[in-house]
């Protein structure tokens, strides 16, 4: 079992975030961003970071993404690689597939698509 106190990811309060994609905020098109990236609203295209990325419990992302380590909270339908880990919470539902080192789905969480584990 992963153990969430292992991790700084999990941790992180809102200041620790970049840059954040509030509630109130949709978006279409393609980010690229270099640091951590915390998304509350909508968006919809494609997600490149060199960081880490969370999708918030309430956002709704309809999009590919590819991120050191990616923790799904809210929705998203799309492929996700994450280089590190992807970590889909019991919150969270997660359409599409997925490549990573280390995968986690958190017991309630919603996934449907292709597992990928790589080293």
């Amino acid at each position: 079992m992963y153990d969430l106190k292992d991790s700084d990811f999990f941790d992180m309060d809102e200041d620790a975030f970049d840059t954040v994609v509030e509630d109130d905020i949709s978006f279409t098109g393609n980010v690229k961003i270099k640091k951590t990236f915390l998304i509350r609203g909508k968006i919809k295209g494609h997600i490149d970071s060199e960081s880490d990325l969370v999708v918030d419990t309430n956002a709704i992302v309809e999009a590919d993404i590819n991120a050191e380590r990616v923790l799904i909270k809210g929705r998203v339908k799309g492929n996700v690689k994450g280089n590190k880990l992807i970590f889909v919470a019991s919150t969270g539902t997660l359409i599409g597939d997925i490549t990573s080192q280390k995968i986690v789905l958190e017991p309630g969480s919603e996934f449907t698509g292709k597992c990928k584990m790589v080293k």
